[in-house]
Formats: structure tokens, C-alpha cells, sequence
């Protein structure tokens, strides 16, 4: 027997034990039978105490195994057949102390060892087997023992199964803590040395546990955590000093017993649950779950729920129970409305060991639980009565604002208002549409109202919510309500009773004929109003309207044939107004369909053609076009006039049918040129109508196809020869003068961009600016001073340069000569003085091109005694005369513009 006990609290002691094979009877009377192949034990008196811990004689056993029990004296005893499959069973024995709620705990664990099968050796056996078991100390194991028959044969048993070894978790030491102690039976023989292998020993996480080579002990060098690793598989070995095998290694295992060291952990720290109000106890509300990280098998690690608060408490404390094991939270009362309370926040705690709050740990975790709407309130009138006024012939317009209240939730299903016309609106005048963000009814106006039919309406009205109500809930007394919707008189527009009037009618009836009278009526019965009436629309204005009574007349005679007229329907659009405040007006449309009657004479088409000078080579189709429609239109008659006597000699006309005839030549022959040959035509009308037409006929030479030759159409246009070579000379001549002038122009162009002025005839000459440009090249200008080509000697920068004739685009450098400067006071000769100063300075200027060059002297007249232009060999008396400038060509054209002209300028 092997026992963990908490240190300081448990002792054991042995009354019997009753192991083996067969058939063994219980204590209480019971057998338990089994064959070879299976392991039974009975435990008839097997005695545990707890002393050391309390003084109290109220101590309560339990045992988390049902096939145990444990008496108030200690004593455990089977409650049942015990079938253990293998050599051990574990199981816990926990005491309470109900007065001062104090609690132990330790660990059985039994183990079944074998009997001998020999009977003669059975009692003596037990007897040793139970010495030994007494007398052997508790934490020593001989995994290894070899049995020698007396009668020299040997049998090897198979070896022990070593019972698990359990190890508190968290314990707090001295660390390294004995375990058990393992020997073999051969150490008295040689000297054997232990080792020990696996996870938790030469394997991560290492060194958890070893042992004393020598003498077998085992330990472990630190607390363990069952959540970390609940348990360990080690093997033990047994070798002598050369390091040979003396036993088959034997399997250890080790278990971490657990402690209640976790606290229950929600897996959500706030549940978010709904509910529908007014449901009935025990509807299902929502569930929350924790977790313990201890073992489940054990109390530590079983948790167990419970309620600590629920906000509000209203209408009761108690609103909702939980599910101890499952977490389920239901209502327990009924009550639940949602206009009342809308949410309840419950405090929920798991506690493990079972729920018990003296030694359990706890947590909690907060349930908002909603309180979902439900339609229970139906929607009502807030009036009994509501009101509008509609002008007539408006649509579309809100006429009245229905306002209801309901309490339940805003803009869900349960809220939302559907409104419905019960009565007075037969003819569905009206309608109500709801305001999504008001919940209010807006009767509106759909289709016109009419005064005159009907001055009021009398709505009977409902509202409902697009959900249904809820069970048992009746719809209120105050969800109808009746509506009063009065119609007020506008003036409306008169309008003709026959729109798009249409009358069938004769072309051609003359002026002033009455065609109909095209009155409209006033819908305003009750309102005395005069109406007049007006052209709108008539686009050959043949037609007058009576202003006061709506006749209609002629104006001018109806054509058929006219261009306004489209499918032989001419159409006028006429206005009547009243004389209402503000006036009204409407429109009518008269449709005149004309008949047409024979009033147009046919026309001959082609107008021209052409013919062979010969006959039956080719014939001419005539036709005629008459604007008049059947009756009055074909078949035609085509005839030639008998005078003069020459057409019907010449042609002839034969009838294809009652709209084609074709003209040809009677004669064999006939000079080739353009003959005018009149045609009579006559329609069918009733009268008949005809008519004389010119048809042009151009007689030309054919080849053998019947084709007119290009010669042959020349000739038959009465052109000769001689004619013809004039045309083509005249062409020729005119061509050449064409291609003359073009070559003048551009020569012209091209000189005029050679030699160009200097002076922009457009530019504007003023009084007191002058430019004088002249052209080198002249005879004039032939007396140049080649003193200026030469370089100049009196320069130190040029020295080095050989003498000689320098380039004529390159600036000597030298100093700037100096130029002379306008006299401040005015002076007759101040003009001529300076202008020749400053020739003189160019001259000598050696920095000046050594080229004929432009030379501009600029010189404004403010400030100058001369005070003008004209104080040059001029007189003041203003007699001078300007006219000989126009002679002087286009550059002097602005100067004659501006002086010449005498007294007219």
C-alpha cells in the first residue's frame, strides 16, 4: 500500500487486506468472481485517519470514487464488484470539519499483488506477503524479485509493474524531495547502480528529477505545475559496476496531483444577450461560459455559476436565474417591458469546487441582457379630428399632417405607421403617405378635385404599424381619427368641348365666308364670366375669329395646293380667354380638311430633250404633272396645236397610255439644232383643264448606237465651225494674260522686298519728329572719305595690326566722339546748326561703319526755338502751299494729307 498524505495531517492504519485471484467474498455477503486474466480485490476493513489537523469530532469523509465509500470512523469499504483491468487504483479521500470549515485531503492508492497458485503455499503467502507489506517501508519498491522453486526447477515470473507515483503540484519543498526508493533484490549480492531516463530526467525539461545512484532514491528538485505538464513517463535502469544490465528497465510514472491554484476564467468578460419583453419564465436568455485550468475530474477544476446582482431591480430583484453547471441564464419572472426597462446588467461569479464559496476561487463577468421591442403598443391619434383646405385642380399638394403617438421602439417595424383611407374618398382623390422620420401621415392630393362637383370631403382614417401586433394585443379606440378637407374655387380656363375640331370644306370658297362657330365653355359655373376669343395660330392667315361669339371666316381663298396645307388638312390654333382674376386662358385647334376640285391646268414634263435628226432612231417620253389629286388629275390627252401647220408635220405624238405618250419626228430628216415644240395637255376634271407647253427639242447627229455625237451636240447647238475656233482663241488669249499678270505680280513683289522704304508710309509724322532717310548709290553720294577705310594710326589697341584696309563689319575701338548738344534757349538756326554739327561728328567719328549707312537724327520739337518743323524755310503767315507734295509719290502721301489742301484744312 502506498499513500501521499499532506504532511503533518494523516497517518494510516491496517486492519486486513485481501488480495489475489479467484473467488473472494465480500464483506457485506457480495462475490466477486473472475477468471485468471483479470485482477479483483476486496477491502474489507481498511482504516484511514486524519489526526493533527483538528480537534473536532465532527469530521466527514467523502471519496471522489463511487465504488468507494468511507465510514464516519474511517473505515472504507466497496459499495459494489469492484473490476480493477489493472495492479492499482487511485483514488482521494477528502475530510471536512463542519464546524471550523477546515478541509484535508490525501490520495489512496491500492495496489494488487499476486497470490501463489499452489495451495499448499496460499496461507503462507498472504501471511508473508502481508508482513512484508507492513513491515517494508512505504517509499522502498523491489520492482525486481526472482522466486527459486525448492524442488531445484525455476520458473522467471514476469517483472512488477511499479504503481504510478503522484506528486503534489506547487508543493513548496525542501527541495530535492524523495520520491520513492527503487532497488533490485541482487544488491546483496553485487553492487548495482541506478539511473533513471525520460522526459523530465535526461530529456526537456531536464532534470526535473534524479536519482541517488547508489541507493535508488528518487527525487524532484522543484515544485511542478499539473497545468504545465500533468504527468511524466520515466524508465529506470539497474546496472552492476561494468556497467551490464543486471534487470530489465522498469517503466515510472508520475503523476502531478492537482491543486485548486486557477481561478475560473470567463471566456468573454461581457456577455451581450437579448430577450423579448413580456416573454414568459423560463425563456432561454443567453449563456456564459468559464474555464478552469485545474483538473475537471476533480472539484478543483469543476465550476458552478451564480447570480450576485441584476440592475435594475425592477419590476423584480429576481428577474433571471442562472444554470449552476451550465451557464444558462432564463427569466425566472414575467414582467419584462421594454418602454419600462430597456436593459438589465447582470453580475454573474463562477466559483470551482462545485461552487462552494468557503474554499472555491471565483470570478465574475457582466451579462447586458436588452430587452428586445415586441409590438405591443398599438399606434394612436393624437386629435380626434384633424383639418385641411385644397385649391382645386392641384395634385400633389399635402393637404393635412396626421401625428399619432406609440411607444414602442422609434423607426423599427413595431413603430413605423401605415396609414389607410377607410371611407369618404370613393373616387381616391387622395392619399396618406407616412414621414419616415416623423412617423406623421401626410394626406396628400393625387388626383384633381373639382369645385364644382364637390366643395368638401369627409376622410374616415386608420393607422397601423407595418409589424403585427403581438399576441392579445387589441388595436385602440384612438386609431381612427376623421379628416375634413375642404376644396376652395380658382379660376379655371375656358376650354373647347371639341379639341382639334375637324370640318370638311371645298378649296376655293371665296373671302368672307363663315366656316363655323368655335365656341368654349367655362367651367366656373359659379362665377359670371365673359370669354373672348382670339387668333393663335394661323399660318396663311386665312382665317378670322369673332372676338365675342367664336365664328369663324375667311380671310382669303383656301388653296389645297398651298404649302401650310399637309395631307390636304390646313390646321389654326385659336385662344379663349376669360376675364377672371387673374384671367385664364385655353386653346383650341380647328382642322380644315379641304376637297379638292379641279382648279390647276397639267403641266409637260421634260421642260427638254434631245433627238436623232433622223427618225426611228429614238423617241421622246413626255408626261404631265397636275398639282390636283383624283379625280381632277389623269389620264391626260396629248395633242399638237394645229398652227402653225410646220409642228404637225414635222412631229407626231403617239398615246401610250393614259399618263405617258412619246413625241417623234414625221419627216425623215431634220436639221440638227433646238426646236421649241408646244404640246396641249389635258386632265380629267369636271371641267377639264389644259394646258399648252413648250417642250425644247434639240435635234443633233446620232451614231449607230442613237447617241447624239459631242460635234453633233455642238452643231445642234447652233454653233459652226468657225465659231467654235474663235471660242477656243478667245480661251487661249485670256489663259495667257491670266499667267502675264502673274508674273508681274511677283516680279513686283520680289523688287518691291529688294529696295524697300525706309520710311513706313503708314507710320504717323508729327510736328516736332523728323526722319530723314536717304539711299546711297546716287551720283550724289559718290565722294566718299577713304580716310575712314583706313585703320587708325593714332590708336595704341590697333598698333600692332598691319597697315591696310580693315574689315568693313568690324567697330574700330576707340573714344566716342563728342556729339553736340541742343542749345537750352531757343534759337531760329538751332535745327540747322545742330543737324550739321553732328554730320561733321559722324564724319570724323571713327568708331562709324566705313559702308553707306542709314543716319537718323531725331530731334523734338518741345522746348526748341524753332518751336516746329514749318520754321524751316518756311513762312508763319500760314500762305505756304502743300500741294506739290501729292506729286512727290506715297511717302510724302501723309505730309500732302496733313498741310496741303490750303484754306479747306
Amino acid at each position: 500500500m502506498i499513500v501521499n498524505t499532506k504532511p503533518g495531517c494523516i497517518w494510516i492504519s491496517y486492519k486486513s487486506i485481501i488480495v489475489g485471484y479467484g473467488s473472494v467474498t465480500a464483506m457485506h455477503g457480495q462475490t466477486l468472481n473472475s477468471d485468471y486474466s483479470d485482477t479483483f480485490f476486496f477491502l474489507s476493513s481498511f482504516l484511514v485517519k486524519f489526526s493533527g489537523c483538528s480537534e473536532s469530532k465532527g469530521i466527514r469523509y467523502e471519496t471522489d470514487n463511487l465504488d468507494f465509500k468511507v465510514r464516519t470512523d474511517g473505515t472504507i469499504y466497496t459499495t459494489k464488484h469492484v473490476h480493477i483491468p489493472s495492479e492499482q487504483t487511485m483514488f482521494m479521500v477528502t475530510a471536512w470539519d463542519h464546524q471550523s470549515l477546515d478541509r484535508w485531503e490525501t490520495v489512496v492508492r491500492l495496489l494488487v499483488i499476486e497470490k501463489s497458485q499452489h495451495k499448499g503455499r496460499k496461507q503462507k503467502g498472504k501471511k508473508n506477503m502481508s508482513a512484508d507489506l507492513l513491515q517494508q517501508p512505504s517509499d522502498t519498491l523491489l520492482p525486481w524479485r526472482h522466486h527459486q522453486n525448492p524442488h531445484g526447477l525455476r520458473r522467471q515470473k514476469r517483472d512488477w509493474v511499479i504503481p504510478p507515483i503522484n506528486v503534489p503540484e506547487n508543493s513548496r519543498g525542501p527541495f530535492p524531495q524523495q520520491l520513492v526508493r527503487i532497488r533490485s533484490d541482487k544488491d546483496s549480492e553485487i553492487h548495482i547502480r541506478y539511473s533513471i531516463t525520460g522526459v523530465g530526467a535526461d530529456q526537456p525539461p531536464m532534470e526535473v528529477f534524479n536519482i541517488d545512484p547508489v541507493s535508488g532514491r528518487m527525487y524532484v528538485t522543484r515544485p511542478m505545475d499539473r497545468e504545465e505538464r500533468a504527468s511524466y513517463h520515466l524508465r529506470a535502469h539497474a546496472v552492476d559496476m561494468n556497467g551490464n544490465k543486471v534487470e530489465n528497465p522498469i517503466d515510472l510514472y508520475i503523476y502531478v496531483i492537482d491543486m485548486n491554484d486557477n481561478r475560473p476564467e470567463f471566456i468573454n468578460q461581457v456577455y451581450n444577450g437579448s430577450v423579448d419583453e413580456g416573454s414568459k419564465p423560463g425563456t432561454y436568455v443567453m449563456t456564459v461560459t468559464a474555464n478552469d485550468a485545474d483538473d475537471s475530474t476533480t472539484a478543483n477544476g469543476m465550476v458552478r455559476y451564480r447570480i450576485v446582482t441584476q440592475s435594475p431591480q425592477s419590476p423584480s430583484q429576481n428577474m433571471f436565474t442562472i444554470n449552476s453547471e451550465t451557464g444558462d441564464i432564463v427569466t425566472v419572472a414575467a414582467g419584462l417591458d421594454r418602454e419600462k426597462v430597456q436593459q438589465y446588467t447582470v453580475i454573474v461569479q463562477a466559483t470551482d469546487m462545485e461552487g462552494n464559496l468557503n474554499f472555491g476561487l471565483s470570478n465574475t463577468a457582466t451579462a447586458i441582457i436588452m430587452v428586445t421591442d415586441v409590438n405591443d403598443n398599438p399606434p394612436e391619434f393624437t386629435a380626434s379630428t384633424y383639418s385641411g383646405e385644397v385649391p382645386e385642380n392641384r395634385v400633389e399638394v399635402v393637404v393635412a399632417n396626421l401625428t399619432v403617438m406609440d411607444r414602442d421602439q422609434p423607426h423599427s417595424p413595431n413603430w413605423n405607421a401605415v396609414y389607410r383611407i377607410i371611407s369618404g374618398d370613393p373616387s381616391g382623390h387622395f392619399t396618406i403617405r407616412t414621414d419616415p422620420i416623423t412617423n406623421e401621415g401626410l394626406v396628400t392630393v393625387v388626383r384633381e378635385v373639382d369645385y364644382e362637383m364637390n366643395r368638401a370631403f369627409m376622410l374616415t382614417v386608420m393607422v397601423s404599424n407595418q409589424a403585427p401586433l403581438a399576441s392579445g394585443i387589441q388595436m385602440s379606440f384612438q386609431s381612427t381619427a376623421g379628416v375634413t378637407i375642404s376644396v376652395t374655387d380658382v379660376n379655371e380656363a375656358p376650354y373647347f368641348p371639341t379639341n382639334h375640331k375637324l370640318i370638311r370644306m371645298e378649296e376655293g370658297v371665296p373671302t368672307g365666308t363663315a366656316l363655323m362657330t368655335f365656341s368654349a365653355v367655362d367651367p366656373d359655373r359659379f362665377m359670371q364670366q365673359a370669354i373672348r376669343y382670339s387668333k393663335l395660330s394661323d399660318p396663311a392667315n386665312w382665317l378670322n375669329i369673332n372676338a365675342t361669339n367664336g365664328q369663324i371666316t375667311t380671310a382669303a381663298v383656301l388653296d389645297r395646293e398651298s404649302a401650310y396645307i399637309k395631307n390636304n388638312v390646313y390646321e389654326a390654333t385659336f385662344l379663349a380667354a376669360d376675364n377672371g382674376i387673374p384671367p385664364a386662358s385655353g386653346t383650341g385647334t380647328l382642322q380644315i380638311y379641304l376637297i379638292d376640285i379641279n382648279d390647276n391646268a397639267p403641266e409637260l414634263q421634260p421642260k427638254d430633250s434631245q433627238i436623232c435628226e433622223r427618225p426611228n432612231l429614238n423617241v421622246i417620253n413626255i408626261t404631265a404633272a397636275d398639282a390636283d389629286i383624283d379625280p381632277n388629275v389623269g389620264p391626260f390627252v396629248f395633242e399638237l396645236p394645229s398652227v402653225p401647220s410646220a409642228i404637225r408635220k414635222n412631229w407626231t405624238i403617239t398615246r401610250l397610255n393614259g399618263d405617258y405618250a412619246q413625241l417623234s419626228l414625221r419627216i425623215s430628216y431634220l436639221e440638227a439644232g433646238v426646236y421649241d415644240v408646244p404640246v396641249i395637255v389635258t386632265d380629267s376634271g369636271n371641267p377639264p383643264l389644259f394646258n399648252m407647253s413648250i417642250i425644247k427639242v434639240k435635234v443633233c447627229p446620232c451614231d449607230e448606237n442613237g447617241d447624239c455625237t459631242t460635234i453633233g451636240a455642238v452643231a445642234a447647238a447652233g454653233l459652226g465651225t468657225g465659231a467654235i475656233i474663235a471660242i477656243l482663241i478667245c480661251i487661249i488669249i485670256l489663259l495667257s494674260m491670266v499667267l502675264l499678270f502673274v508674273v508681274w505680280m511677283k516680279r513686283r513683289e520680289k523688287e518691291r522686298h529688294t529696295k524697300q522704304l525706309l520710311i513706313d508710309p503708314e507710320d504717323d509724322v508729327r510736328d516736332n519728329i523728323l526722319k530723314y532717310d536717304e539711299e546711297g548709290g546716287g551720283e550724289e553720294d559718290q565722294d566718299y572719305d577713304l580716310s575712314q577705310l583706313q585703320q587708325p594710326e593714332n590708336m595704341d589697341h590697333v598698333m600692332n595690326k598691319a597697315n591696310g584696309v580693315r574689315r568693313v563689319d568690324e567697330r574700330p575701338i576707340g573714344a566716342e566722339p563728342q556729339y553736340p548738344i541742343r542749345p537750352v534757349i531757343p534759337h531760329p538756326g538751332d535745327i540747322g546748326d545742330f543737324i550739321n554739327e553732328g554730320l561733321r561728328a559722324a564724319d570724323n567719328d571713327p568708331t562709324a561703319p566705313p559702308y553707306d549707312s542709314l543716319l537718323v537724327f531725331d530731334y523734338e520739337g518741345s522746348g526748341s526755338t524753332a518751336g516746329s518743323v514749318s520754321s524751316l524755310n518756311s513762312s508763319s503767315s500760314g500762305d505756304q502751299d502743300y500741294d506739290y507734295l501729292n506729286d512727290w509719290g506715297p511717302r510724302f502721301k501723309k505730309l500732302a494729307d496733313m498741310y496741303g489742301g490750303g484754306e479747306d484744312d
